[in-house]
C-alpha cells in the first residue's frame, strides 16, 4: 500500500513535509518517498495531513457507563460491556490507535480487542489499580464492608481497584494485577477529584508500601505510575522509585527538576477537568464534583510549563470517565493553547510511546515502525480544532490496515 499526496507530520518534532509518499508492507512502514509502481495499491490523500496514530496515555475504558449506576449494580454486565465496546470503537474512530488504561478494566477487554473481536485501539493496562482503604480509587459505600469491594468487579471485564494496606498486601495485589494481564502498575498516592473519603491534600500509601510495588514492577521489567496531586505524596513516590506521575497538579520548578533528575515522566490530564467543569452529571457524578477541579486545572497548566523548562518527558492523557468519551482529541486542543500544536502532537505520539515503553514500535512515521496512522482533513498544526473532530478524520490505519475510511 502506498499513501500519497498528504502533508506528513512524522511525530518527531520535525517540520511537516508536503507530498511525501509512505509505503506500507504487511503491518509496517517500509519507506518514505518515491513513487508507487504500476499495479500498487494507492491511497490518494491529496489535501490531507498524515500523522502517527494518536496515543492516549490515561484512559478508563472500564468506566464507560454511568459512573454511579454501574457502581451500585444498577447496570447489567451486558450493558456495561456494550458501553465499553462502543467506547473502544469511538476511540479508534477519533484517531487513537493505542491507549494506556490506568484503572478500570480486567484483561478480558484488552484480549478481545487484540484478537479483533471488538474494534478498538491497542490497549496497555494496569488491570485494577492499587488503592488503600478509603483512598482514591476506592468507591465503596460508607456502610459497606471494605472487604466486599471486590464484589463490584466483573471478572474478565471491569475491575477498578484492589485495596491494599501494608507492604505485604501491596506486594500480593501487585502480583495479582500482573496475573490479570497488567503491563505496568498504578497506585493512588494522594487524594483525588473523584473521591468519596479523601481530600486533594491527603497523602496515601507509605514509602514502604510504594517501594513494594516498585520492587514487583522492577521484577517484571516495568514501572509504577502514580495518581498524585500534591507534592508531598509525589515526593514520597519518587523517592520510592516510581517512573511516572498522572495529573501532577502541584508540580513546580523544584519538583520538575527532581523529576527530570530521576527520569520521572508526567502525564497531564486537562480534558477531564474541562468535562467536569462543564457538567459533572454527564459522567454520572454529582454536580458538586466540579468543586475540586479549578485548582487542579490551573496547577496542571503550570506543571506543564515547569516540566518543559526542566526537561521532563511530558505525555498526554484525557482521563475521561462516563458514557461520553468521544472527544479524547480535546486534550490536544487544550495543550495547543498552552504550548504549540506540534508539541501537543509530539506529546500524544512519540513521547507517549516512550512513556509506555513502545517507542521502538509506534509513535512516529519512520521505516520499521508499525503503520498506525491518522489522516486529518485539515492540517492540525494550523487548525488544531481538527484534533477533536472525528468527522474530520476520514482515515485511520492500524497495523497497516485501514480501519476507518470515510473519504
Amino acid at each position: 500500500m502506498w499513501l500519497i499526496g498528504a502533508t506528513v507530520v512524522d511525530g518527531t518534532g520535525s517540520d511537516s513535509v508536503s507530498g511525501t509518499a509512505v509505503r506500507i508492507e504487511d503491518e509496517r512502514i517500509v519507506s518514505l518517498g518515491g513513487s508507487p509502481p504500476r499495479g500498487a495499491e494507492v491511497v490518494d490523500l491529496t489535501g490531507m495531513a498524515l500523522t502517527p496514530g494518536l496515543i492516549d496515555a490515561h484512559v478508563h475504558l472500564g468506566l464507560s457507563s454511568d459512573f454511579i449506576r454501574a457502581g451500585t449494580f444498577d447496570l447489567s454486565a451486558a450493558e456495561q460491556a456494550a458501553d465499553m465496546f462502543a467506547n473502544c470503537r469511538q476511540t479508534l474512530d477519533a484517531g487513537f490507535t493505542t491507549v494506556r488504561d490506568t484503572g478500570g478494566i480486567d484483561r478480558g477487554l484488552a484480549d478481545v480487542v487484540a484478537r479483533g473481536k471488538v474494534a478498538g485501539p491497542r490497549i496497555l493496562h494496569c488491570g485494577p489499580l492499587l488503592a488503600q482503604t478509603g483512598g482514591h480509587g476506592y468507591l465503596g459505600a460508607a456502610w459497606e464492608d471494605p472487604a466486599a469491594w471486590s464484589t463490584h468487579h466483573l471478572p474478565g471485564l471491569a475491575a477498578l481497584s484492589l485495596v491494599a494496606d501494608g507492604p505485604d498486601e501491596v506486594r500480593k495485589h501487585a502480583r495479582e494485577a500482573f496475573r490479570r494481564g497488567a503491563s505496568f502498575l498504578k497506585m493512588c498516592v494522594t487524594g483525588g477529584v473523584v473521591s468519596h473519603y479523601d481530600s486533594l491534600t491527603d497523602t496515601q500509601f507509605s514509602y514502604e508500601e510504594i517501594a513494594a510495588a516498585v520492587s514487583e514492577a522492577t521484577a517484571r521489567g516495568t514501572y509504577v505510575t502514580v495518581h498524585a496531586h500534591n507534592n508531598r505524596g509525589l515526593r514520597t513516590a519518587i523517592e520510592a522509585g516510581v517512573g511516572c506521575v498522572e495529573h501532577g497538579s502541584e508540580i513546580d520548578e523544584g519538583m520538575a527538576k527532581l523529576m527530570a533528575a530521576r527520569g520521572v515522566a508526567h502525564v497531564p490530564t486537562l480534558s477531564v477537568c474541562h468535562a467536569l467543569l462543564a457538567d459533572a452529571t454527564e459522567a454520572g457524578l454529582p454536580a458538586q464534583a466540579a468543586g475540586r477541579v479549578g485548582d487542579v486545572l490551573d496547577g496542571q497548566r503550570d506543571a506543564i510549563l515547569a516540566g518543559r523548562e526542566a526537561g521532563v518527558l511530558i505525555g498526554s492523557g484525557s482521563d475521561l470517565i462516563g458514557p461520553k468519551q468521544e472527544h479524547r482529541g480535546n486534550e490536544l486542543v487544550l495543550r495547543s493553547k498552552i504550548e504549540t500544536p506540534l508539541q501537543a502532537l509530539v506529546s500524544a505520539t512519540r513521547d507517549n510511546a516512550r512513556i509506555l515503553g513502545i517507542d521502538h514500535e509506534v509513535g512516529t512515521i519512520e521505516p520499521g515502525k508499525i503503520a498506525d496512522l491518522v489522516v486529518f482533513a485539515a492540517d492540525p498544526l494550523a487548525e488544531p480544532a481538527v484534533f477533536n473532530d472525528p468527522a474530520r478524520i476520514p482515515v485511520v490505519l492500524q497495523g497497516g490496515r485501514i480501519v476507518k475510511d470515510h473519504r
